[in-house]
């Protein structure tokens, strides 16, 4: 399993400069801003001012900083050296070197990496969960990042489009969580940054939506909310068509199917 986690590590660090550069991204135009936080975060997660705020597999932190730049104290966290790198270098940049530390480590040993630090909110973002091979494990690490009552924070991409296809809305991919993973020798990534990946080998491990919940519910959170939406900030596939800035829906016509989801849970006293 570690010569799979390395290859990934690998895969990512190629993936870095890349991003930095595309306009996917825009670090350019964020860092002239503003950088507000997206309403459906606003709307989950309220004032975050004052609030510690850990942000796991956090790439080179463009949305640890916002949180930052809302108030919160923040802590990102990723597997990859050189986007720890771009981060510390983005926050100093940014101006919020004081709010924001960037640390480098395995996000399924999260909690002894950041010991004896808990949080307020732990925040998870889209392309999170595939890269993990166990949701167990790193449910594991969330309750043990957060203080009781604190509250996690998940959206990322719904298991059912990750097991379709990439042409046709048809299951391809396990809908479950598999030992084996689906290896990708892909050289180009989601944005529309130039340059090709040197090191193309990754693999993926999908999460169904009963394993992500039971999960969090087995390690004492209670489930607030779980939302599944039509829509997601990519185009992840040929037929979808961008309806406003960072979000892209099904094509009219077509009967909608969930390409992501959220879930809101709080650790219990």
């Amino acid at each position: 399993m570690s010569e799979l986690i390395d290859a990934n590590r690998a895969n990512w660090d190629d993936r870095v400069a890349i991003h930095v550069a595309s306009s996917f991204y825009d670090v350019e135009g964020w860092l002239a801003g503003p950088r507000p936080l997206r309403d459906r975060e606003v709307e989950a997660l309220g004032d975050v001012s004052g609030l510690d705020l850990v942000h796991l597999q956090c790439h080179f932190g463009l949305d640890t900083l916002a949180f930052a730049h809302a108030g919160a104290r923040v802590t990102g966290l990723d597997f990859s050296g050189e986007a720890i790198r771009q981060a510390t270098e983005l926050a100093a940049r940014a101006g919020l070197a004081e709010r924001a530390r960037f640390v480098q480590a395995d996000v399924l040993r999260a909690a002894e990496a950041l010991s004896p630090e808990t949080y307020d909110i732990v925040f998870v973002s889209l392309g999170a969960l595939c890269w993990l091979p166990s949701v167990e494990t790193w449910a594991d690490q969330v309750a043990a990042l957060l203080r009781p009552g604190g509250r996690l924070y998940l959206h990322d991409v719904h298991p059912l489009a990750w097991a379709l296809a990439d042409d046709d809305v048809r299951i391809e991919h396990s809908y479950f969580q598999e030992a084996e993973p689906y290896a990708d020798d892909g050289d180009v990534t989601y944005t529309d940054g130039d340059g090709r990946l040197e090191h193309t080998r990754s693999y993926e491990w999908n999460h169904s939506i009963g394993e992500i919940v039971t999960s969090v519910l087995d390690r004492g959170l209670r489930l607030e909310r779980l939302t599944e939406h039509d829509w997601t900030v990519w185009p992840r596939f040929p037929w979808l068509v961008q309806t406003a800035k960072g979000r892209w829906e099904q094509e009219a016509g077509r009967p909608r199917i969930p390409l992501t989801f959220t879930l809101l849970a709080v650790k219990l006293d």
